[in-house]
């Protein structure tokens, strides 16, 4: 038995942390702040556990995508709409 916790379904990390919080939150932010942070951890961690088995991780890899997407997607609406962005 492995002691280590088990990983999140994939699914749980599809939908982004709202960005804009996550960035005004911190003292400071860069371009390397990731609102998708968590879903990047599960599919590094799907890696590990997994010998570094691609095939055994796409669902991790795609909730990532996916997660990417509707951050990427959201920013430019909020842009579009004149809200202010903070990156």
């Amino acid at each position: 038995m492995s002691s280590e916790a088990p990983l999140p379904s994939p699914q749980d990390n599809v939908k982004p942390k709202d960005y804009y919080a996550k960035f005004t939150a911190r003292k400071s932010y860069t371009e390397y702040t990731d609102p998708c942070e968590d879903a990047s951890k599960a599919s590094l961690s799907c890696m590990d556990r997994n010998g570094y088995n691609r095939d055994k991780c796409m669902q991790y890899f795609q909730a990532y995508k996916d997660c990417k997407r509707a951050w990427i997607d959201q920013r430019r609406a909020d842009r579009r709409s004149g809200r202010e962005t903070p990156v």
